[in-house]
């Protein structure tokens, strides 16, 4: 199994009854950044980030981030694929 990591921002938010907007005014972070790191969009974090946002939440890295397994999700097999696409073409 696969592993990636989880990030748990906005769990953190809710236990301090505190939004994403009040994170970007406290942290200087931008409302886009924090949004595409709860969403996971984002491509990575650097140590400013994750130490303004320990900062501004009061807690240590772990508390924002878990790696957590991922299960595996099969593939359709090729000619149920193929029929798939077929019935779209066919619209």
């Amino acid at each position: 199994m696969d592993k990636k990591i989880d990030v748990r921002i906005e769990e953190v938010l809710k236990l301090r009854c505190h939004s994403l907007y009040w994170l970007s005014r406290n942290t200087g972070i931008s409302y886009t950044t924090l949004w595409r790191l709860t969403k996971d969009r984002a491509m990575g974090i650097n140590f400013a980030t994750l130490e303004k946002l320990c900062g501004a939440l009061e807690c240590q890295p772990g508390d924002l981030m878990e790696l957590k397994k991922v299960k595996e999700v099969k593939a359709p097999k090729e000619g149920k694929v193929r029929r798939m696409a077929a019935g779209a073409l066919s619209r």
